[in-house]
Parts: C-alpha cells; sequence; structure tokens
C-alpha cells in the first residue's frame, strides 16, 4: 500500500524511520527508495526541500538523515554536494565521513607548490573529525611526510596501561562462568592462587599504535587459561560514552564494578571496534576490568590471546582522561 502512496508521501516515510524497529526501518527504505525512483525523472520541490530539512535537523537518529541524505542525492545532487562541508561535525558517521573524505581529497589536488602550512591545516582539520581507520591511515601518511607525528592512541583514545594477573583455570572451557578473587575485588597488591602456582598483578604499557595488548606475549602462551586486566579511568563528569573492544578471545566487562557485556565465543577473528558497548563514564575514578579467556586449540589461528579497548563517544571520536 505504501509503494502505491502518492510519491509525496516520500519525506514522510522517511521520517517514520525515527521510530520504526529493524524490520520496519528496513522495510520502510524500500518503499522511500521506489517512490524517490517515480519522482527521479520530475522531481517534487516539497521533496527535496522535506529531504533537505531531515538531513539538516542533526538531532535525528542517523539512520533518518543518511537515508534523506541518499535520496536527496538523486532527486537534486547539486543541493547535496554543497551541503557536505557543513557535515564536518557533525553527529552522524556516514555524513562526516563524507566531509572527512571531501576535505582528503581536496588535499590530494594540491600540487607540491602549495603553501606547507595551508595544506598540514586540510589534513589536520580531516583528522580531527575522522574516526574510521580507512581514512586515518590516508591523513596520517602525508601529515608525517611534513614532519606531523600522528599519534593513532591518542587519537582513538586506546587504553595502553593495564595491571594484568594470570592465568587461572579455563581448561575445557569451564572458567568463563567461574568468579576468581579479581571478579571479587581489586588488590594489586594480592596474592593469588592461580593456575600454576601464585600469581600477582603486574603492569604492563602496550607500545602497538593501536593499543594491542598481546597477553600470549607479556604472560606467557598458555592455553586454557585465564587472565584478568585492570585499569582506572579519570573524567570530570557523568557522561554516555562506548567502551569499544577487539579480541579473538572469549571475554567479560566490568565497568565500575558492573558486569556491562560479556561474549563466550573462541577464535572469530578480531578486527577494529570489533564490540561497541553502551556506556557510561562517572565524575571521578573508573574501574574497568576485563576477564579474558583462551582455550586449548593448537592450531596455529588459535594461538592469538590479546586485547585492545578504547573509550569514544557514540560518534566513535576519543574520549581521554580528565
Amino acid at each position: 500500500q505504501l509503494i502505491k502512496a502518492d510519491p509525496k508521501a516520500l519525506v514522510a516515510v522517511v521520517y517514520a524511520l525515527e521510530n520504526a524497529n529493524p524490520l520496519a526501518e528496513n522495510l520502510l527504505r524500500g518503499v522511500a527508495e521506489t517512490l524517490c525512483d517515480i519522482q527521479q525523472a520530475a522531481p517534487l520541490k516539497e521533496s527535496i526541500q522535506g529531504l533537505t530539512k531531515l538531513v539538516e535537523h542533526a538531532e535525528l537518529r542517523p539512520q533518518t538523515r543518511s537515508l534523506a541524505y541518499e535520496l536527496l542525492c538523486l532527486l537534486d545532487p547539486k543541493n547535496a554536494e554543497s551541503m557536505i562541508p557543513n557535515f564536518i561535525n557533525d553527529p552522524s558517521d556516514e555524513l562526516r565521513r563524507l566531509a572527512v573524505a571531501q576535505l582528503i581529497e581536496d588535499a590530494s589536488k594540491l600540487n607540491a607548490q602549495t603553501d606547507q602550512v595551508q595544506l598540514k591545516a586540510i589534513y589536520q582539520q580531516a583528522l580531527a573529525s575522522a574516526t574510521d581507520d580507512d581514512q586515518v591511515q590516508l591523513i596520517k601518511k602525508p601529515l608525517e611526510k611534513m614532519g606531523e607525528k600522528v599519534n593513532l592512541q591518542q587519537h582513538f583514545g586506546f587504553l595502553n596501561t593495564w595491571s594484568m594477573i594470570g592465568p587461572f583455570n579455563n581448561k575445557d572451557m569451564l572458567g568463563f562462568p567461574v568468579a576468581y578473587p579479581p571478579e571479587e575485588v581489586i588488590k594489586l597488591d594480592a596474592t593469588l592462587t592461580g593456575q600454576l602456582g601464585e600469581v600477582t598483578w603486574k603492569e604492563y604499557k602496550t607500545d602497538d599504535e593501536y593499543g594491542k595488548m598481546n597477553i600470549a606475549k607479556q604472560l606467557g602462551p598458555h592455553k586454557g587459561a585465564i587472565t584478568y586486566a585492570y585499569t582506572t579511568f579519570n573524567y570530570d563528569q557523568d557522561e554516555p560514552v562506548e567502551f569499544r573492544l577487539a579480541t579473538p578471545n572469549a571475554w567479560k566487562l566490568w565497568v565500575n564494578n558492573e558486569l556491562v557485556f560479556a561474549r563466550e565465543e573462541y577464535h572469530r577473528g578480531s578486527f577494529f571496534d570489533q564490540y561497541r558497548i553502551p556506556g557510561k563514564l562517572k565524575s571521578g575514578k573508573n574501574t574497568i576490568l576485563l576477564k579474558v579467556c583462551q582455550n586449548e586449540q593448537t592450531q596455529d589461528w588459535a594461538q592469538d590471546w590479546e586485547f585492545q579497548f578504547r573509550i569514544c563517544d557514540v560518534t566513535g571520536r576519543a574520549v581521554h582522561e580528565k
């Protein structure tokens, strides 16, 4: 019925994404694309105006605004293109990515005679808004050629210093539900009974530019084992954030003594921002505890025992201690 509706319903259908569940969102997207196709030969002025308003309304859901922009590109491409520079600080990942891409393209077109200060400023503006690793790499290379060091740990907000203790027993993968002492109380001067004898907390710092903490290298390539990693994060206000984690191992995460997420799955691979966990920082000291579990598989691809962890806002921009 919606597909057969008056093409003037296009803006209303896109706006309906604001309150749509994933299934309805998928259906509405298909309807909107069909209604847009009908209009492509002769776009309606009210559709262009309505879609433009949706894109400009920064408080709407990113999904709503991204779809509105996609359709606007079809109905009024010049108008859509003119909006791109305004997305440089946009809360929508997709829209902000367009503005960063345009800055990268603009900078790449400048010749060697261009004022290096001006060129560097363009790349730095792009870097300040870039949250996708592929774009950051495109910016990092020319900046470093101009003598500007790019600290990826700092840019992405990776936590690079952790106190770790282990191994604890995970033979036959039975340790995931077991509450070993670090889950009860953190005492960094404690001596505990581990899988192979007494274990103590030791502080480790990673120099990996993506903050990767290699447990197998630092504590040893133990099998059927568990390690706990603990750190603190000081902040000056209560604020919603995202905790973004990557690991090929089973894991649990506690923030301020509250279990916020857990996943018992081994060796499914690992990639940047693999897990995105909504959470909240409190004013003052925040405690972060990770339980990272390794199983007993012997294949080469099953030897990775590691994690990387960062804190950011919902747009992917790093949140730093303060």
